[in-house]
């Protein structure tokens, strides 16, 4: 059995402690997308005590200023925009102590070919920057997903030929543009001259964890959802598809997802692989709504037949709404284009029987796992303790 602690950091955490004097470090990180839903995880477990491979220095890489919300991880903070390469290039060459990278960011264009042009350049970037620059890096962990094996979101609803659940990290890609096969080729490609250097590509689910500003934050986007039905005394109806509401499918909890990051990047036996990531269980969304409702103090709830038009539309003309709520409770995040992404919860909402196998990681000794339900609850407590909903 391997030596992974199998999801404990997820049970109770420990407070670091700040006064503890640390003179050297077994491990230095550098976070690429530090505000992001797994990047904010990263930041906060890199540090503790206990985390293998440590203790670590962590340096998180973000396009925006610092965020309140991420304030009180013990990170050096810096503020880079990763697409552009002089950028990248001026704050991340001189990071020469860096042992490992966490890739965990990318960004959203209106096609995919755009897709793979732009998050390819980024990471492109950061690794030209990094790789000839750090002579102790050891390992690079690329975050991409489940996509992998359906293809990306503007395929989603077209006759295209997908890979059939439960996922498995063998299956070959699909023959479609898909900017996750671009990162794995840019990844390759940058690091195959230092034989010193290792790998792991990880896939997670549907990710619950916490961002106001990540671009796939389903837990979040619900959150925000229910306090206006909340607000406006109106029900809390299932805006997405009878197929999602009764079908089973699983998530990734956003601390699960870093603690397999961590494993990989100091576990020997994990070097050069792709491991799927996700809680080890099944849902329903019936039964998660139940729960979301329950949260937000609404009686009201449930899947209307032939009402399923979508957040992108039941949303419109909101922003006046949630100015009010920002008012009325001192909310931190006053863009509602920002805290609620529509369009990604109708995607997620809108497919069922999204389900990956966790064997091949189970059997490398990762052995992390999350009641969805319990992840659920405990984000969206964390979305109320820091003020982005009411």
């Amino acid at each position: 059995m391997s030596w992974w602690w199998a999801g404990a950091i997820g049970a109770a955490k420990k407070k670091f402690d700040e006064d503890e004097p640390t003179q050297t470090y077994e491990s230095v990180a550098l976070i690429i997308g530090v505000t992001g839903i797994v990047g904010n995880s990263l930041a906060e477990i890199l540090p503790l005590s206990d985390t293998p491979g440590g203790p670590w220095k962590v340096y998180g890489v973000a396009r925006r200023p610092r965020p309140t919300w991420n304030a009180d991880h013990p990170i050096d903070y810096i503020q880079c925009d990763v697409s552009d390469e002089e950028d990248a290039r001026s704050k991340l060459s001189s990071l020469k102590d860096v042992t490992h990278v966490f890739y965990v960011t990318w960004t959203n264009r209106s096609s995919e070919v755009d897709n793979c042009k732009v998050n390819g350049s980024m990471l492109r970037n950061v690794l030209r920057a990094v790789v000839p620059n750090a002579p102790n890096l050891r390992h690079v962990c690329l975050q991409t997903g489940t996509k992998h094996y359906l293809g990306p979101f503007d395929s989603v609803g077209k006759d295209v030929d997908r890979h059939e659940a439960p996922f498995t990290e063998d299956m070959p890609r699909l023959k479609i543009e898909n900017f996750y096969y671009t990162l794995e080729d840019v990844l390759s490609e940058e690091i195959k001259m230092k034989e010193s250097v290792t790998w792991s590509v990880h896939r997670p689910n549907t990710i619950f964890g916490f961002s106001p500003y990540s671009l796939m934050n389903i837990v979040g986007t619900l959150c925000v959802y229910a306090a206006i039905c909340k607000h406006e005394g109106s029900k809390l109806v299932f805006p997405g598809s009878k197929e999602a509401w009764e079908g089973f499918t699983t998530a990734s909890d956003a601390d699960l997802v870093a603690e397999q990051q961590i494993w990989a990047a100091v576990d020997p036996y994990a070097k050069n692989e792709a491991f799927n990531c996700s809680n080890a269980d099944v849902f329903k969304w019936k039964h998660l709504w139940k729960i979301l409702a329950e949260q937000f103090g609404i009686e009201e709830y449930g899947f209307e037949e032939g009402k399923n038009v979508g957040l992108v539309e039941m949303m419109k003309g909101k922003e006046s709404v949630w100015e009010e709520m920002v008012k009325e409770n001192q909310l931190q995040e006053k863009k509602l284009d920002e805290v609620g992404v529509w369009w990604f919860a109708d995607v997620v909402l809108g497919v069922d029987g999204m389900i990956d196998s966790m064997n091949k990681s189970k059997e490398y000794g990762f052995l992390g796992f999350r009641n969805s339900n319990n992840s659920f609850i405990s984000w969206i407590d964390k979305y109320k303790a820091f003020k982005i909903v009411p």
